[in-house]
């Protein structure tokens, strides 16, 4: 019997269509990516979860009212498959942030490099990793809020789902929520497939108006776990 090579995390981020991702991006200000990691890749992330030798702290979400469940920060050395696709995303979502700054007339202070991002990030005093492993039973959820962690900001970040909806729990779809300029705000729900990414704003994203470019207010969460266990990776491309 013969199989077929499974491609490298990175190679699979390449591969996808960045063009359509940015359009979507723009339209709603989330998109969602081909499969990155495979289902027991998947699995395997999800299982890291109980090596606390891995991570720099756990967050209680209802001790600090951020909704319920509990999610972890990986310690700076990362495992390999997080920071590959880490890696491998920062370049396509660079194009984007810069992008969206030139439209707002904003600086762009990214560099080409993620590292060289992430040591103006520790130059600044943001030096803990803000990579997150969260995990939600039935009950739990996510309430509304932006992963900023000091001055320094990258615009973009991504979750991949660990487990399949429908299968492995129900609810807990990953919800946005953008506040759009003199107008009611606006919802979206996405269910969030194993293996899959999910790219949307960390802070806010343009909107045209009729005076041009305006910034839209995002913030984002997760509805409630109605069974079984949700899982998600979190990757976000600044330092706490």
């Amino acid at each position: 019997m013969t199989t077929t090579a499974r491609q490298a995390p990175a190679a699979v981020v390449d591969a996808a269509d960045w063009a359509a991702l940015a359009t979507e991006l723009d339209a709603d200000g989330c998109a969602l990516t081909p499969r990155l990691i495979e289902p027991d890749q998947c699995r395997a992330i999800a299982a890291l979860y109980d090596d606390l030798t891995l991570f720099r702290s756990t967050v209680d979400m209802a001790r600090h009212r951020f909704g319920s469940g509990q999610y972890r920060y990986f310690a700076e050395e990362l495992p390999p498959v997080v920071a590959e696709l880490r890696a491998a995303l920062y370049p396509h979502l660079l194009t984007v942030a810069r992008d969206w700054a030139a439209r707002l007339g904003r600086p762009a202070p990214w560099p080409d490099s993620l590292e060289e991002w992430l040591e103006r990030c520790r130059a600044a005093g943001q030096t803990k990793s803000s990579q997150i492993l969260l995990r939600y039973e039935a009950g739990d959820w996510n309430a509304l809020h932006r992963d900023l962690f000091g001055d320094l900001v990258f615009p973009l970040q991504v979750v991949i789902g660990l487990d399949e909806q429908g299968v492995d729990y129900t609810g807990g779809e990953f919800l946005l929520v953008e506040q759009r300029p003199r107008a009611q705000s606006r919802g979206t729900s996405t269910v969030l497939p194993q293996g899959h990414g999910l790219v949307f704003t960390t802070r806010d994203r343009p909107i045209r108006s009729t005076r041009g470019w305006s910034a839209g207010p995002v913030r984002h969460g997760v509805s409630t776990v109605r069974s079984g266990l949700r899982r998600s990776l979190g990757l976000v491309f600044h330092n706490a």
